[in-house]
């Protein structure tokens, strides 16, 4: 609850579900945050007739209006970048097709928060100035994490490609770059103790329990999770084609509902369109869900867990229960078998150490095992 005093002098109101938070530039930003839905940014002045008129707006679900920005035209308070400058550069590489069209959204709005935020520091600086030295150090500076250090060399390896398609350039100063090894194994995989936890929390007929079902016993990300529906389901099987890459490296799935998936789903209220829906109706937002389903998983005491990690755990057990590279990639969608093969190398370690443990114990315990005389030899002269 958040008071503000109204312009108009009538006295105060308090408000619910807002928040403040603070820019990359330093500037305060209001939003309505309500569990189970995207955030929305209230950008009136507060107490206002506009800001009420946005924030009425807003709870019904509803993003305030902005004036369209002129195609080609700086946007009011900024400038046209200069020829030449990195900003120009920066500007000309989001007019690309392979931006465009290439990239999932995500993926660009993510490219776009990092060579932003460089823009506002390096912005004014002459493009072919760039080299591998300035490069390496933008990695560098960045060590302390090093995915998103990472994620900052792909991105700025994709920009400066243009710059030497264009001329600006002679050779690519991210090109020779290493990017930072990865550290551990990313997102959790679920243990069968932290599944049977979070199930004991969530009973069937909960929506955190229908979560859990689609991711598990399908293996597909989040962004595909929240888009399935009665629709995607015929004779048993359920076939969607995944966001990721859908704009140009399409990969579509089918996978067959499994008897502990159809119960829940029998049992379960769902949307028409989407099985998985707000508490208003609607289906989730990709973000929205990730949200959601990380408080789940605190109810549950399982701070760590995610829904990215079930996917992993779908993979691993597939693994463990003998499936092969190919046949796991027919589940999750990956491209290519190297994508997959740490889980069927880790499943196959684990079955190997078994076998051979086996086989010690067989022929290992129940026999002394006697040293031959050469080694008694060297045994007594090592004892002199």
């Amino acid at each position: 609850m958040v008071e503000f005093r109204l312009r108009d002098g009538t006295g105060t109101v308090k408000l619910k579900y807002l928040v403040e938070d603070v820019d990359r530039h330093g500037k305060v930003r209001i939003y309505l945050r309500r569990r189970g839905h995207l955030k929305v940014l209230l950008t009136a002045t507060p107490g206002t007739p506009e800001f009420m008129a946005q924030y009425r707006a807003a709870l019904e679900g509803k993003a305030p209006e902005r004036a369209p920005r002129r195609k080609g035209k700086p946007a009011p308070g900024e400038t046209a970048a200069a020829p030449g400058t990195f900003r120009a550069l920066v500007e000309r590489y989001y007019a690309t097709g392979a931006f465009r069209n290439q990239l999932d959204p995500g993926t660009q709005k993510a490219r776009r928060y990092l060579l932003d935020a460089l823009c506002e520091k390096y912005g004014k600086n002459p493009a072919h100035l760039m080299t591998s030295t300035h490069v390496q150090k933008l990695h560098d500076d960045r060590s302390d994490t090093p995915e998103g250090a990472n994620n900052l060399l792909k991105a700025l390896k994709h920009l400066f490609r243009v710059a030497v398609k264009a001329g600006w350039l002679q050779t690519n100063p991210a090109r020779d770059v290493q990017k930072f090894p990865q550290e551990g194994e990313g997102y959790h995989t679920w243990t069968l103790e932290e599944v049977a936890q979070f199930e004991a929390k969530h009973p069937i007929g909960t929506r955190a329990r229908l979560a859990m079902a689609l991711l598990l016993y399908t293996g597909q990300r989040r962004s595909d999770v929240v888009r399935m529906g009665p629709q995607h389901v015929k004779d048993g099987w359920l076939t969607i084609t995944q966001a990721k890459g859908a704009r140009h490296k399409p990969v579509t799935v089918s996978i067959p509902i499994v008897a502990p998936l159809r119960e829940i789903l029998d049992q379960t209220n769902t949307g028409h369109l989407a099985y998985l829906v707000t508490m208003r109706g609607k289906p989730f937002a990709v973000a929205s869900f990730g949200n959601m389903f990380r408080d789940w998983c605190r109810e549950a005491g399982l701070d760590h867990c995610s829904a990215h990690g079930l996917r992993k755990t779908a993979a691993t057990r597939l693994a463990e229960l003998g499936a092969s590279e190919h046949e796991i990639a027919a589940i999750t969608g990956h491209r290519t078998l190297s994508q997959v093969a740490h889980y069927t190398r880790a499943a196959r370690q684990k079955g190997l150490a078994a076998r051979a443990m086996e086989r010690l114990e067989e022929h290992g315990s129940n026999k002394s095992v006697q040293p031959s005389e050469a080694g008694s030899k060297r045994l007594d002269k090592s004892s002199r």
